[in-house]
């Protein structure tokens, strides 16, 4: 039986929702944009270290953020069930999840030229990625903290808090990166570590405004009533939830590192760039995804599971429109949109060639990624989390990398035959997730204990 009335959600209650996640993974892709504009006219050594240590860092971010998604899934059940202060327990336990995953990462610094310097980088390469990554993971438990607390008021429904802590984040980013990648003001010229800087310093500020807004609001750390046996819970659903952003984002590491990387450094800066290009279709979809969930966990909270398959139906229309946009501008003008990263460059070298047809084969999985990234989110939501972890470790660890790996190393294959393989993979996920869904076993998932009666 329900368990508390809720309004039939709308378009306008998905976008208002929405809204704020969408400029707030924004201003992630303008943190990574400007990262990697700041630093291009120092070379392609320079914009292939930042940009690929920017991905590597979040190789390490990945793990601990997934598992913290699953803090917006209690929360929005809890919200939905009207109990809003015991969600604020999960906030807590989001940032224990933080801070050992800042634990870790302290401890894999010293492993970082050992890990680079296997790999078929140059040496100048290897030295700039080592110096990116030894500043940039120092930040990893303020970045996973932002995480953490914005899932939890993002649960609630309260989705600009986060938006506030990612463009205050932005902004002293770019700020910070005028001030130390060329040195101005009378700093220093610190180059690639100074773009390693300037994000770490950002993140860590922001972190520090948002978390005392937190403790504000719960006016401080009295009686906080943290339970062990809750936090277990919720680990023993986000671990799947760690995993499975990390099957799929270790292998897409790999991809780049040992696949794209063999084929030389043009073709690495290349990749780099369409992945910063790409976020401008993916974060916007991501955040409509996330604000899809909010109302499906609102939804099951309060015991209204049949109104889930419209919000998801809802939920992937309005994404997969946006994304369809952003696919005709990448069949029309790829050459404009990579002209950024190549300042005083030919307009007919290798980057841009390999640029161009990354972007030209992006455009057909536009759709797919609308749909794994709605269906993924929604399974979240409910509490499944363990189909999404296994489909995403088989089909990228079993279909995408082998196959990507073997076209390119004993077929001769090109960054146009090894994207295809990642075209592959998007749409062979967004069918099984479909699947996954449309069987409905979401429904059968206890992600809350029972409510006691009163």
């Amino acid at each position: 039986m329900p368990t508390q009335s809720l309004p039939k959600h709308s378009l306008s209650s998905l976008l208002s929702l929405a809204w704020p996640i969408i400029v707030s993974r924004s201003t992630q892709v303008v943190m990574g944009l400007a990262d990697a504009l700041f630093v291009a006219h120092l070379g392609e050594n320079a914009l292939a270290s930042v940009t690929a240590g920017a991905m590597n860092s979040a190789a390490v971010f990945i793990f601990p953020m997934g598992v913290s998604f699953i803090v917006a899934s209690f929360s929005s059940q809890l919200a939905g069930r009207g109990e809003s202060a015991a969600a604020r327990r999960y906030g807590w336990y989001g940032l224990a999840v933080a801070g050992l995953a800042q634990v870790l990462a302290l401890l894999a610094i010293p492993w970082l030229p050992a890990v680079f310097g296997g790999l078929h980088y140059a040496p100048a390469l290897v030295e700039g990625l080592c110096a990116y990554l030894s500043i940039r993971l120092l930040s990893t438990g303020v970045a996973v903290g932002i995480e953490a607390l914005g899932n939890y008021y993002s649960g609630l429904g309260r989705t600009a808090m986060v938006m506030r802590a990612n463009l205050a984040a932005m902004a002293m980013n770019i700020l910070f990166l005028w001030f130390l990648v060329d040195g101005h003001a009378g700093f220093p010229a610190l180059g690639i570590r100074g773009a390693a800087w300037a994000n770490l310093l950002a993140t860590g500020l922001a972190f520090g405004g948002f978390f005392a807004a937190f403790l504000w609001q719960g006016r401080g750390l009295g009686r906080l009533g943290l339970k062990f046996g809750e936090f277990a819970r919720m680990l023993r659903f986000g671990l799947p939830s760690g995993l499975n952003w990390s099957f799929e984002f270790f292998a897409f590491i790999a991809f780049v590192n040992v696949v794209v990387g063999s084929l030389g450094t043009s073709a690495l800066a290349a990749l780099m760039a369409v992945i910063q290009i790409n976020s401008v279709a993916f974060m916007p979809a991501f955040g409509l995804g996330s604000a899809g969930a909010i109302l499906v966990g609102q939804s099951i909270g309060a015991g209204h599971q049949g109104q889930v398959p419209s919000l998801v139906r809802m939920t992937f229309l309005t994404s997969a429109a946006w994304m369809l946009m952003v696919a005709a501008l990448y069949v029309s003008m790829p050459a404009r949109l990579l002209a950024p990263f190549v300042p005083g460059q030919a307009a007919d070298n290798a980057f841009v060639a390999a640029g161009v047809a990354m972007l030209f084969l992006s455009a057909f999985w536009q759709v797919f990624d609308a749909a794994g990234i709605t269906l993924g989110e929604a399974l979240r939501a409910a509490g499944d989390t363990v189909f999404p972890m296994w489909a995403r470790g088989i089909l990228a660890w079993g279909v995408f990398l082998p196959g990507s790996w073997i076209q390119v190393r004993y077929f001769g294959g090109s960054v146009r035959a090894a994207v295809a393989w990642l075209l592959l993979y998007l749409g062979l996920l967004s069918l099984a997730l479909f699947l996954r869904f449309q069987g409905g076993a979401w429904r059968r998932i206890e992600l809350m204990e029972a409510k006691l009666p009163v």
